[in-house]
């Protein structure tokens, strides 16, 4: 029977690093003959990515925050269907970029929709968490300042205190499950980053 493989995620806010790292790990996890798989959120899939420009689309400020919360759970659905779910059991390493860590900061602290986004995203996952999830660590002022110039979609473009509420969110749910969630501070530099990384990333593969 074949090994379950693992499921890891990324988080933070906007300008925390987050490509170059999942970059850097899946080298370091082929190189030791890791089949991996790289997806993201809100996308991985065709309904999902075409979810994703609704949802990103500047044009769409009226978005009232339930829909907005529905179709991120909406895509994710899709997304642990077709893409997630197959691949570990198959036995690859599924590095994401967000999950449902993002919604609980983005809607349930930014937005301020409280308990029902976590109900939503456990009926959208059937209960999939991710094994580990690194969390990059960044200020939201640092965060619009490193992507301060390009292109911003709806939700870069929100004020200010709601980056601030996410990134509290994001220290809560740090703190509600330091095993699964290594905070890292983004401000270190690459090396340092991918460094931390890896050390829990050989804690996790010696296990199994």
């Amino acid at each position: 029977m074949k090994q379950q493989g693992l499921f890891i995620t990324f988080e933070g806010t906007d300008g925390s690093g987050k490509t170059t790292q999942i970059r850097l790990l899946q080298e370091w996890l082929q190189q030791r003959g890791y089949r991996c798989v790289l997806s993201r959120e809100p996308g991985g899939t065709v309904i999902s990515e075409k979810i994703r420009e609704i949802i990103l689309d500047k044009s769409h400020r009226e978005m009232d925050a339930r829909a907005e919360a529905l179709l991120y759970a909406a895509a994710r659905a899709q997304h642990v269907a077709q893409v997630i779910r197959p691949a570990l059991e198959g036995g690859s390493m599924v590095i994401c970029d967000r999950f449902t860590d993002s919604s609980i900061a983005y809607q349930a602290y930014g937005r301020g929709l409280g308990e029902d986004v976590a109900a939503i995203n456990e009926f959208a996952t059937g209960g999939l968490k991710p094994d580990v999830t690194f969390f990059l660590r960044l200020s939201p002022e640092m965060g619009q300042r490193r992507i301060e110039g390009r292109q911003q979609d709806r939700i870069e473009m929100e004020k200010m205190e709601f980056h601030r509420q996410v990134c509290l969110g994001y220290e809560e749910l740090e703190r509600r499950e330091p095993k699964r969630i290594i905070g890292i501070e983004a401000s270190d530099s690459i090396e340092a980053i991918s460094a931390v990384i890896r050390q829990r990333m050989e804690e996790l593969l010696s296990c199994r």
